[in-house]
């Protein structure tokens, strides 16, 4: 079955993560019925400073406004299977911790929660301190995946991208879909 997907970015340092991962889909469309996108003011500021470009807006999926609750995925009834919020600031995860559903990003991430579907935050930021590491703790047992952008080395990645598809090739394993990426085989 195709996966309906949201994808939230927000202001949190790290927008490679969230390129990579829409890159990714793109290729990986035939297993994806729908991808959804909605990203915060800050989201597109940091992206344009980190990647030096403005490519957020030249995706082939939907984009949502950050108010616009009459998106589908607003509502339960939508379907949507997995949210990915990439990268997830602190602010944010305190919000969807506390349920304050005050943007599409926080009132998404809810609807997600309460269907009991796949919600996964990764989180950017370091170090943490313990109202962060109390926030993950309730998203996690609220059934929401904490998946920090912390990458692996074990593929000895080359390039800074290499390094950050790591994670986002973890992201995509969580998601569902099929990725041919490196797997440890052990030495």
């Amino acid at each position: 079955m195709k996966k309906k997907i949201v994808v939230a970015v927000t202001g949190a340092s790290g927008s490679v993560y969230a390129k990579l991962l829409l890159d990714k889909l793109q290729v990986l469309q035939t297993q994806i019925a729908e991808v959804a996108v909605v990203m915060s003011d800050n989201a597109k500021q940091v992206w344009e400073f980190e990647l030096e470009d403005t490519t957020h807006g030249n995706y082939p999926f939907k984009v949502y406004a950050k108010n616009d609750f009459m998106a589908p995925f607003a509502s339960g009834s939508a379907r949507f299977d997995t949210m990915v919020v990439v990268p997830c600031s602190m602010g944010t995860l305190g919000r969807i911790a506390s349920g304050v559903s005050d943007d599409l990003i926080t009132r998404a991430a809810d609807v997600i929660l309460k269907e009991r579907r796949k919600l996964i935050l990764v989180a950017r930021d370091t170090p943490l301190n313990l109202i962060h590491i109390r926030n993950m703790q309730t998203v996690t047992e609220a059934g929401g995946i904490i998946c920090p952008a912390i990458p692996s080395y074990y593929s000895k990645p080359k390039t800074v991208e290499e390094l950050a598809m790591t994670v986002i090739n973890r992201v995509i394993d969580l998601i569902g879909l099929e990725n041919e990426s490196y797997r440890w085989e052990g030495i």
